[in-house]
């Protein structure tokens, strides 16, 4: 499916982690995705979680869309930054499903943060929250 991906494609998102029920993408923020304030839109934001959203609920096999989805913005993002969605599926249920997405700027050190052993501390930008839906027939 992310080979085929060509809104994806166009922005350079990267495929950085694919298991079942999970996914993270990162994008590099570009000048052609900044607002008229200067600050990256938040539609890109937005985009790069929905593609590691689609990733992570199409990863069980079949095909798999949004019946819905929610975002808050809680940082702004610059030229320059790159920004990676985590996706977590948090539970599926007949053929819905509803998966979390953290989208954070790399090596920030402001105090909004997350910490893991393998990765360093990096700024939440966006929190997406988004509701699959399993197609029939296909």
């Amino acid at each position: 499916m992310f080979d085929a991906d060509k809104a994806s494609a166009g922005l350079g998102i990267e495929l950085v982690e694919l298991a079942p029920g999970r996914a993270a993408a990162r994008m590099r923020v570009t000048a052609s995705m900044l607002n008229g304030h200067a600050i990256g839109h938040g539609g890109y934001v937005f985009l790069l979680a929905d593609t590691a959203f689609a990733l992570a609920c199409n990863s069980h096999g079949p095909a798999t869309v949004a019946a819905g989805a929610d975002v808050s913005f809680l940082a702004p993002i610059q030229e320059g930054d790159v920004l990676t969605a985590r996706a977590q599926e948090r539970v599926r249920y007949g053929r819905s499903g509803i998966y979390d997405v953290t989208v954070t700027r790399n090596g920030s050190t402001t105090a909004i943060t997350e910490t893991t052993a393998d990765t360093p501390a990096e700024q939440i930008v966006a929190e997406f929250r988004g509701r699959s839906r399993v197609l029939t027939g296909r």
